[in-house]
């Protein structure tokens, strides 16, 4: 089993005489640069000229330079921008100003494994991975607590790489929760295949599929909304806080064992022949290639563009942002975003 390092495991006094440069300000962006600045650590922030984010930027308390000014003025740079948007801001804006005994950083390894960016073998290259989104990142540092990390590192010539990742995975709380080490590569591929087969593209076609199957069997929408997609975060909650077993315990016999006899129904053979070929595709970079062809200049984001109007035209989404005007709730979103 890969090793798990806690706060007492880190030394945040190696971030003591250190410049962060956070480069995007976005869910990640903001979440760990504003703990990191709380934790005591000299952050500042790099942006294109003229982004929005530069006014909210400064407005929380930061220095804003463009990404080539930030880089220039940094110790450690961490790129949080969009993966599609690393390599030709990398190559534009931060390897003109790196210098030895720099460290980069990156919180998914998908540029570095795949090859789009190749760093000079003079700095020190290494991920801090928050296994969360950023607004959530954030309000668990306000709690006192943390988000689990991942950490890797891809070179290290300095000799101190793992242990300043792991200074900076303190700083943004992640150290309270535990950090994992493993690899870049891994965490790639694991990463993408978790948000392909289960976290987004499967839980997502499971919950649609569901709320079709009763519509279509004549079913109110509201109803089938409620059964099939609100209350999967109750579940999920459950199984967050005390996995399968717990979850099981806290529901009725009647659902337990419909659990058993149905799941096997739906999840088959030929799932899991279907996630392994998507765990191919992710393996062998044809996801990468795919990708990336979409989301460049040629691609024009066409297909992507496609594929995000058609899922929000599913009925479910109609009926759930009427429903979801009833709960009380409904604000949380922005007041994480607005903290």
């Amino acid at each position: 089993m890969s090793k798990i390092y806690y706060e007492n495991d880190c030394n945040l006094s190696l971030l003591k005489d250190q410049t962060i440069a956070v480069i995007g300000y976005g869910s990640q962006g903001h979440a760990q640069a504003l703990n990191a600045k709380e934790s005591g650590c000299n952050v500042i922030i790099g942006l294109y000229e003229n982004s929005k984010s530069w006014a909210k930027a400064k407005k929380q308390g930061f220095d804003v330079y463009t990404a080539a000014e930030a880089a220039k003025k940094a110790d450690i740079i961490m790129i949080l921008i969009n993966d599609e948007l690393q390599a030709d801001m990398y190559k534009k804006d931060i390897e003109p100003n790196l210098s030895e005994g720099n460290m980069l950083m990156f919180s998914h390894g998908f540029n570095i494994h795949f090859g789009c960016i190749e760093p000079p073998s003079y700095v020190d290259v290494a991920m801090v991975a928050p296994k969360g989104p950023g607004h959530t990142v954030r309000s668990e540092y306000l709690e006192g607590k943390g988000v689990p990390c991942l950490v890797a590192v891809e070179q290290n010539p300095s000799g101190k790489a793992l242990e300043k990742a792991l200074a900076y995975a303190l700083a943004i709380g992640g150290a309270r929760a535990g950090v994992l080490e493993t690899s870049f590569r891994t965490e790639t591929e694991t990463d993408l295949f978790g948000e392909q087969a289960i976290l987004c593209g499967g839980v997502c076609a499971l919950m649609q599929t569901g709320y079709e199957t009763l519509v279509e069997a004549g079913y109110d929408p509201t109803n089938a909304y409620f059964e099939c997609i609100h209350e999967m975060k109750l579940i999920v909650d459950l199984i967050y806080q005390s996995g399968f077993e717990g979850m099981r315990h806290s529901i009725s016999n009647t659902a337990e064992y419909g659990d058993y006899i149905s799941g096997p129904k739906i999840i088959t053979k030929e799932t899991k022949d279907a996630m392994k070929k998507i765990l191919a595709d992710i393996q062998d970079g044809n996801f990468a290639k795919e990708f990336l062809l979409d989301m460049s200049a040629a691609g024009r984001q066409a297909h992507f563009k496609a594929m995000r109007r058609i899922a929000a035209e599913h009925p479910s989404e109609k009926v759930g942002k009427e429903i979801r005007k009833l709960y009380s709730w409904n604000n949380e979103e922005d007041k994480l975003i607005n903290n």
